[in-house]
């Protein structure tokens, strides 16, 4: 009974042109208001698995990290109950240190990061080569992988050059010396490749043989600064941290990808929140408009009530009525701005007819993702207000007292 007075209500004809105008102006807000939600939570989605992505190639699954100091120590039996975890499918043994660069006459600060022969396994920095080959070299020539903006900084051409690149790293345990180079050990390294993923890691990094680290640093042939582990695919991340810690027990730290950059993650969260919040009190804004028509139907439908009230109902009855009146005026809202947000998006994804500014950006394109947690979101929150903007019209009329001879 409910809905069809409602629904009645909302198809009729009014005695002024101005309620059904104001109704359908407030299923064009929320259309509007609801699509636009979908479109920027979809391109926030788009970004954040854009750069997911990005950081995935280069950070692995599960890192293992001493909970103390730079380095870490792994026998082979721990090594071996690592490799047979469940969930485990690789692992590699990588040690990183800040090393100075000397190409030419202008030194240049890097990362240094040697891997072992499973490193493949456990990134995909080989799959993002752009210039040269992913070769790390062996004990005969150690070779290096350089980010491209780091190649740029040198002035390497890896793929002509036959001149070594001169490193530098700290001498450990050295507390005196009397020249400068007392204090560094040094070895070369000639360029193979560029690997292009991601500024932060194309500025900084090279990545060369772990032997060739160790050798340079003095460090034990099971020494290492991380062990980076790749996870089988559907493997919870969280759950295979809590196999390996209590395999390690404390002295070790078992990260997963979330933790490894937990800033950034949170950053990219606390923006599509943001937005979210300031998209929705758009939306409060926009139901005034249903306020209005709610409160212009409610005197339009004085006779109405009255005729109803006489025949017994509740004001329970008439304000269930005006809620669902205005639940539809919302609903229809959120469809049409599910079927305009909806649309655009695939046209976005398929045709990519907004494109980014400029040439330095890993798509052309803004990437969309559309989540049906994003749906189910956007119309709990239409909804909501739907409800709230219908509540005090839907008041009004179950408690205004008419009399029969007022109509």
């Amino acid at each position: 009974m409910v809905w069809q007075f409602a629904s009645r209500y909302f198809r009729a004809k009014k005695s002024t042109n101005a309620i059904n105008i104001i109704a359908w102006v407030s299923v064009a807000a929320i259309a509007i208001g609801t699509g636009a939600l979908i479109v920027i939570l979809s391109v926030f989605n788009g970004f954040e698995g854009l750069v997911k992505s990005l950081y995935s190639s280069f950070y692995p699954a599960i890192k293992i990290v001493p909970a103390s100091g730079k380095t870490l120590l792994l026998t082979p039996a721990q090594l071996q109950a690592i490799g047979h975890t469940p969930g485990v499918a690789a692992y590699s043994e990588v040690v990183e240190e800040k090393a100075v660069l000397r190409y030419g006459d202008e030194p240049t600060i890097a990362v240094l990061k040697g891997v072992d022969s499973s490193y493949n396994r456990v990134a995909d920095v080989k799959g993002n080569i752009v210039r040269g080959r992913f070769d790390i070299g062996d004990e005969v020539a150690y070779r290096a992988v350089l980010g491209l903006e780091l190649e740029g900084a040198l002035g390497v051409d890896v793929e002509h050059s036959l001149v070594p690149v001169t490193v530098y790293v700290p001498r450990r345990n050295v507390n005196a010396f009397v020249t400068p180079e007392d204090a560094l050990n040094n070895g070369v390294l000639y360029p193979a490749g560029t690997f292009a993923i991601q500024q932060e890691f194309n500025s900084k990094y090279v990545i060369t043989h772990i032997n060739f680290l160790r050798s340079l640093l003095d460090l034990k042939p099971n020494e290492m600064s991380a062990l980076e582990l790749a996870a089988m695919p559907g493997v919870n991340q969280n759950e295979l941290k809590g196999r390996l810690q209590r395999i390690l027990g404390a002295s070790y730290k078992v990260q997963t990808r979330y933790e490894q950059n937990q800033s950034l993650y949170a950053i990219m969260q606390t923006e599509k929140w943001a937005v979210y919040v300031i998209l929705s009190f758009i939306m409060i804004i926009a139901a005034f408009n249903m306020i209005g028509s709610l409160y212009m139907l409610v005197i339009e439908k004085e006779k109405d009530i009255t005729i109803l009230k006489a025949m017994g109902a509740r004001k329970s009855l008439i304000m269930r009525i005006f809620l669902t009146e205005g639940l539809i005026i919302a609903g229809i809202g959120t469809l049409l701005g599910f079927v305009l947000g909806g649309g655009f998006c695939l046209i976005q994804q398929y045709f990519g007819i907004i494109r980014l500014e400029g040439t330095s950006f890993l798509v052309d394109t803004y990437p969309v993702s559309m989540h049906l947690a994003d749906f189910v979101l956007v119309l709990i929150t239409i909804l909501v207000i739907g409800l709230a903007a219908s509540w005090y019209p839907a008041r009004r009329a179950a408690g205004e007292a008419i009399s029969l001879k007022a109509t």
